[in-house]
C-alpha cells in the first residue's frame, strides 16, 4: 500500500480545512488535505458574518475572495409582519469587520480551494477517510482515492473539518445528540428577476412566519437567490403530504405575504434540498493527535449564520495549536481549544434558543429601539461572541430572559 508522511492531514475542503490548512502552509507546516467529494458543490450556509473576515485574511484567502465580487452583507433584515428590525454591523458594540458576504457556496467554497492549491498545498478531491489509527498523537489514516485504490497518510496531527461527513466522530464513536430541540429546512436557488433595485433587492432577510418559523433570502451578486424555510420538523415535514420538497417550499413561500409577489411564480434551479434535523454535538472537541472544528463537532441553527464563524474559528485555533505542539510545546487542548471554542457555543445557544422562545424577537422589535442593547446584540450576531466586555456576551445566559421579561411586564402595565 502506498505511503505519504506530512505533519498534519486536514479533512475536508471547505472554509475550516481551508482556513486552517493556508496558516499551516503560511508557518512552513507540511500539511495535506482530503476531500471526499468533487468541487464546486452544493452546499447550505451561504449567508457568513463579520467575524469569518477575521480568519481569511489571517490566513492569506481575502484578496482572492474579493476578487469575486460577491454580494457585500453590511447587516440583516428581521421581519415579523408589519414590524422591521435592520442590524447594522458598522454600528455594533466593540472592534471588528462591519461587513461580510453572501455567497452561493459551490463557488464561494471552490476559490477557497482553488487558492489553497496555489499556494502550494496538497488537496486531493474525491479521497474518502475510510480508517484511521492512533499511536500517541501519531496516526495512520488509509483513505480510498477516485480510481479505487487505498493508501496511507501518516501525520503527526490531524484537523478533522469534514463537516457534516463528521468523519472522526464517526469512527471515533463521539456523537451526541444536540441540545436544541429537532428542526429542519428547506431551500433552492431562483433567479431573482422580479428583484428591486438598490438596497431592498439585495439585503438578507428572514420573515417571521410563526415563533418558531422563518424564511431566509439571501440574495447574490450573480443574479440568484437563496430561498429557504426552517421551522420545527414536524412543521416542515407538514407542508407536503407526499413528502415532496418542491411543494414544501412553494407552500412556504406562500405563507410570506412581504415575498409571495416576488418568489411565488419563479421556478427553483435545483430541486429544493431537505436538511433534516440538522442541529449536532460531539462528546469531545479533541483527543490526542487530532482536532474537529465547524460541522464535525458542533451545528447550532441557520437563523444567525454562526455556522461558518466556528468552523473557521476552530479551524484557525486548532492550525495555531497544532503549530505549538509540533514545535514541541505541551498545549492544553482542553482548555485553550475545547472551553474556548465551547464557550462561543454557548453564547450563540442560548440566542437560538431564546429566539425559538420568543424572548429574542421581543428583543428585536421592541419599539422605542435602545441603541445600546442593539449595539450589543448586533456584535454578536457579528459572531463577536469572545468579548466579554459585552453584556450581552458575558451575561448572555440571564441578560436576554430578564430584559424580555421586562418589556412583556411593561406591556401587561400598558
Amino acid at each position: 500500500m502506498d505511503k505519504e508522511i506530512v505533519d498534519v492531514l486536514v479533512i475536508g475542503a471547505g472554509p475550516s480545512g481551508c482556513v486552517s490548512s493556508a496558516y499551516l502552509k503560511k508557518n512552513n507546516i507540511n500539511v495535506k488535505v482530503v476531500e471526499k467529494t468533487k468541487f464546486p458543490r452544493l452546499v447550505v450556509g451561504e449567508s457568513l458574518i463579520p467575524r469569518v473576515m477575521d480568519h481569511f485574511d489571517e490566513a492569506g484567502l481575502f484578496p482572492a475572495l474579493d476578487k469575486m465580487g460577491f454580494e457585500k452583507k453590511l447587516g440583516a433584515r428581521f421581519m415579523r409582519g408589519n414590524e422591521v428590525c435592520i442590524f447594522d454591523f458598522s454600528n455594533k458594540f466593540g472592534e471588528g469587520w462591519d461587513w461580510t458576504w453572501q455567497v452561493p457556496r459551490a463557488d464561494f467554497d471552490n476559490t477557497l480551494a482553488q487558492e489553497v492549491i496555489n499556494k502550494g498545498i496538497d488537496l486531493e478531491f474525491e479521497t474518502e477517510v475510510i480508517e484511521i489509527e492512533f499511536n500517541g498523537t501519531d496516526s495512520i489514516t488509509t483513505v480510498k482515492t477516485k480510481d479505487g485504490k487505498t493508501k496511507e497518510i501518516h501525520a503527526k496531527f490531524v484537523i478533522d473539518s469534514s463537516g457534516y461527513g463528521r468523519v472522526l466522530p464517526r469512527l471515533l464513536d463521539l456523537e451526541k445528540p444536540s441540545k436544541l430541540s429537532p428542526h429542519s429546512a428547506i431551500f433552492a436557488h431562483v433567479e431573482d428577476i422580479n428583484r428591486e433595485e438598490g438596497v431592498e433587492g439585495t439585503l438578507i432577510s428572514f420573515d417571521i412566519i410563526e415563533t418558531e418559523v422563518w424564511l431566509w433570502v439571501i440574495p447574490f451578486s450573480n443574479g440568484n437567490t437563496s430561498i429557504g424555510i426552517v421551522g420545527p420538523t414536524d412543521y416542515i415535514e407538514k407542508l407536503s403530504e407526499n413528502g415532496d420538497p418542491t411543494e414544501a417550499l412553494r407552500k412556504a413561500i406562500s405563507l410570506s405575504d412581504y415575498y409571495v409577489k416576488r418568489f411565488g411564480d419563479l421556478e427553483f434551479l435545483f430541486e429544493p434540498r431537505h436538511l433534516k434535523d440538522y442541529s449536532c454535538s460531539v462528546k469531545s472537541l479533541f483527543g490526542d493527535g487530532f482536532a474537529l472544528t465547524g460541522n464535525a463537532s458542533e451545528f447550532l441553527d441557520p437563523v444567525f449564520s454562526s455556522g461558518m464563524a466556528f468552523a473557521t474559528e476552530g479551524g484557525m485555533t486548532a492550525a495555531k495549536l497544532a503549530i505549538r505542539q509540533l514545535n514541541g510545546e505541551k498545549v492544553d487542548w482542553q482548555k485553550e481549544f475545547a472551553d474556548y471554542i465551547l464557550y462561543g457555543v454557548d453564547v450563540f445557544t442560548t440566542y437560538v434558543k431564546e429566539w425559538y422562545t420568543g424572548n429574542l424577537q421581543e428583543l428585536f422589535f421592541h419599539q422605542p429601539e435602545n441603541p445600546d442593547v442593539k449595539r450589543k446584540i448586533c456584535a454578536v450576531l457579528a459572531g463577536y461572541v469572545w468579548d466579554k466586555k459585552n453584556t450581552f456576551v458575558r451575561i448572555h445566559d440571564t441578560a436576554i430572559v430578564n430584559l424580555a421579561n421586562f418589556i412583556k411586564a411593561e406591556k401587561q402595565q400598558a
